[in-house]
């Protein structure tokens, strides 16, 4: 019920979240502590073995003798850069076409070790190790790759210079993790055909950080690299190694060929029975091809992009502006870093069904580039406007095209270009422009991009949706600038974009508008004996324009965030703003507040909620808001995981009358069965009741409830070779509808192997 304020209350609580918890590599040093950081260090070489090895957990195999041994002995979070509070070598050896990488983690209390069956990237809450490489010895990018105490997998992506991790890109590699008497054990195998590098003769350099997460009372961050929070980039800081001359990746060549069966039943109107629809198979083919180590090329035909995994549920009532929902399709996830921007100008989902894609990506110690080409079967459209936004599918085909560039500019600086093209029958949409991030020095970072758009609609959708006649163009600036020590912290950040902007292969929601943001504050750090470790405070302030210069939003903004034992998270939230809508400027004051706690290893539960004015869109009228948002995870088993996420929401009018209540759950349950299969069932609920009495339209149902469940099996060899096997329906009730009815079903199946030559 809360519009754009619900989006940006979900999207804070997933930030925060991911802030204090989720991601493993710099978003988790702004904790506590004191000491200095030396720069980066020479570690050393890193030797060429012969002897095999069999990644079972055990370091037996006698090649480890040989392999450089470092030691996780700094503690960088919560406390910064003192000793490490438990012992924890790797080692570090290549054998020519694989890095191989082994842990030994010692534990006093072997019995505290968490450890969960999960599927792969999912297991940051657990006690894990890994290691980051910056391939390229460039500061700007880099690989990960952890492995819990089972052998859970997690892999991802460092974009240092937009500033981020991913967990979309999957790469093929072995590893196994054992729990011992004295702690735990993990070995690792990387073929060089997985990873991104300048192939030479000589000895390369690159950046590694060894890492190891210790949750106990306090989430503890151990490194061989101390860290020095002063500093604005992360992989600048990393310990460097020497080694991988004359490396084989080799043939670089995965095929995956595919095949895909449904069958959907629908039901034509109320009272009619589920007609069973046709069985439809189709047959696939993704190629993976690393032309050279730092070159990859990946081809698709006939691919199946349905999604398996249900989506995150958001609950879409009272809302200004279209929902955002990420990509998870495995073909547009490899290499997506390339094509980051400030503004988001490339967004995969928009190309729907396509019959054929290619793309090519690459790294140089220059710079980086990235093509992207697609042949869609249907045309989405997403129409921003100042107010709100509106969208349309169009059966009809379209081609994209996505080029993006970027040049390295000495240590931590960075220019780029982007290019993106749609095209189909009577329209057209082209966008280009250039974007950079200049790093001065440790504390200052300046961030910026300016886009050109040139648009042409048919007909009927300038008809239907009031847009432009004929071809239109139209601008985007955004700037931003950064600066961080470590107790304070300031921005400023600028947008402009104009109401003729599209940015149809990307994903914008908000045009003809103007917005200035300012923001600034102050971290506190202590040790471990105390109850908190950081505290910090801050204000914002923001400013937004129509392009004729009416005010949309001021909004003024107090803060304070605790970070705490027993992985706590507590922020409280304080605003008064001025939004416009309707030709009336309303006067708005809220309060947020979020708290997120892990009692005990295994069960972790959490709370946003707010309160204040907020607007009713659909009357025109100020109303009185009251959310909560519960979360909760729980493994009461090493297999068994349920997960709970959930809106109840409630708008009255100022004289307190009820305008709409609504509730939406998503519950998630699954049993894996090892680290290759699970089995699992969702749900999904959403309910909406509206006081049509208070409603000026008769537009509306005064009661609307939908449900949606799957369950899905899934075995996973690696993430090309995957087993899908799975159910899904809709139910709904509303004006037509009377009772909660199910509309449709799916049996679904799907079959992927990856053939790798050797």
């Amino acid at each position: 019920m809360k519009s754009e304020t619900l989006s940006a209350h979900c999207a804070l609580v997933a930030g925060l979240l991911c802030l204090s918890s989720a991601q493993p590599v710099a978003a988790q040093d702004t904790d506590a502590g004191g000491q200095s950081a030396p720069g980066p260090r020479s570690f050393g070489e890193i030797p060429q073995v012969q002897a095999e090895v069999t990644v079972d957990g055990v370091l037996d195999d006698p090649l480890w003798a040989q392999a450089l041994v470092l030691q996780l002995d700094t503690e960088t979070n919560p406390s910064e850069n003192v000793p490490a509070p438990v012992e924890t070598s790797m080692y570090v050896a290549e054998d020519g076409a694989r890095l191989l990488i082994a842990f030994d983690a010692r534990d006093p209390n072997p019995e505290q070790i968490r450890a969960y069956l999960r599927d792969r990237d999912s297991s940051f809450d657990d006690d894990f190790v890994g290691v980051v490489l910056d391939t390229f010895n460039d500061q700007r990018r880099a690989f990960e790759f952890f492995v819990n105490p089972l052998g859970v997998q997690m892999d991802l992506t460092m974009d240092d210079v937009n500033g981020g991790e991913s967990t979309s890109w999957d790469a093929i590699w072995d590893s196994a993790g054992r729990i011992t008497d004295t702690g735990y054990v993990v070995e690792m195998a990387i073929p060089f055909s997985q990873l991104r590098f300048q192939s030479s003769e000589e000895l390369q350099t690159w950046g590694l950080e060894g890492l190891r997460f210790y949750p106990r009372t306090n989430r503890v961050r151990m490194s061989t690299t101390p860290r020095d929070r002063g500093r604005n980039c992360y992989l600048c800081q990393l310990d460097k190694v020497r080694g991988f001359a004359n490396v084989q990746p080799g043939k670089g060549i995965e095929v995956v060929p595919s095949l895909t069966a449904a069958r959907a039943d629908t039901r034509s109107g109320v009272g009619e029975p589920l007609l069973e629809g046709n069985t439809e198979t189709e047959v696939g083919m993704n190629v993976r091809w690393a032309v050279t180590p730092d070159m990859v090329a990946n081809f698709t035909l006939n691919p199946d992009f349905s999604q398996v995994e249900a989506d995150v549920a958001q609950l879409d009532v009272n809302n200004q502006f279209a929902l955002f929902f990420p990509e998870t399709r495995t073909f547009f996830l490899e290499g997506e870093d390339y094509f980051s921007t400030p503004i988001n100008a490339v967004f995969t989902r928009t190309i729907a069904d396509p019959d054929f894609g290619a793309k090519l990506t690459g790294n140089f110690s220059e710079g980086a580039f990235g093509l992207l080409a697609a042949e869609d079967t249907v045309t989405n459209l997403l129409f921003p406007g100042a107010l709100s936004s509106q969208s349309e599918s169009l059966d009809q085909n379209s081609r994209t095209v996505v080029g993006r560039y970027r040049r390295n500019i000495g240590t931590d600086s960075a220019i780029g270009a982007l290019l993106t093209s749609r095209a189909g029958d009577d329209y057209e949409n082209l966008v280009a422009g250039v974007d950079g991030r200049i790093r001065p020095n440790d504390r200052h970072s300046i961030q910026f991009q300016f886009l050109r758009s040139d648009t042409r609609y048919p007909d009927s959708v300038v008809a239907d949706f009031d847009q432009p006649e004929g071809a239109f163009t139209g601008d985007a600036l955004q700037l931003n600038y950064d600066f961080g020590t470590r107790e304070w912290f300031a921005g400023l950040n600028y947008q402009n974009f104009d109401a003729g902007f599209r940015i149809d292969s990307g994903f914008r929601t908000q045009v003809d508008m103007e917005d200035r943001n300012l923001f600034f504050g102050r971290n506190w750090y202590t040790d471990d004996e105390l109850w908190w470790n950081r505290v910090q405070i801050g204000f914002s302030t923001n400013d937004r324009h129509r392009g004729d210069a009416t005010l949309l939003r001021k909004n003024r903004q107090l803060f304070v965030n605790v970070n705490a034992r027993y992985e706590s998270f507590w922020r409280a939230q304080i605003s008064t703003s001025q939004q416009f809508w309707d030709g009336v400027l309303y006067d708005i004051e809220r309060a947020f507040a979020l708290v997120r706690i892990r009692p005990v290893g295994s069960f972790f539960i959490g709370m946003a909620m707010g309160a204040g004015d907020e607007i009713d869109f659909s009357n025109s009228r100020l109303g009185e808001e009251v959310f909560f948002e519960p979360f909760m995870e729980w493994n009461p088993t090493r297999k068994l995981r349920i997960s709970l996420q959930g809106t109840i929401s409630g708008l009255d009018t100022q004289s307190g009358e009820k305008i709409f209540d609504a509730e939406l759950v998503d519950l998630r349950a699954t049993w894996q069965f090892n680290t290759r299969s699970f089995l699992r069932l969702t749900l999904q609920q959403q309910r909406v009741d509206r006081n049509l009495a208070q409603f000026a339209a008769d537009t509306f149902d005064e009661r609307t409830r939908t449900r949606a469940t799957q369950l899905l099996y899934s075995y996973e060899l690696n993430p090309q070779t995957v087993v899908f096997v799975g159910y899904s329906d809709n139910h709904l009730h509303d004006a037509e509808y009377r009772t909660l009815t199910k509309t449709d079903q799916t049996f679904f199946m799907k079959f992927s192997y990856a053939w790798i030559p050797r």
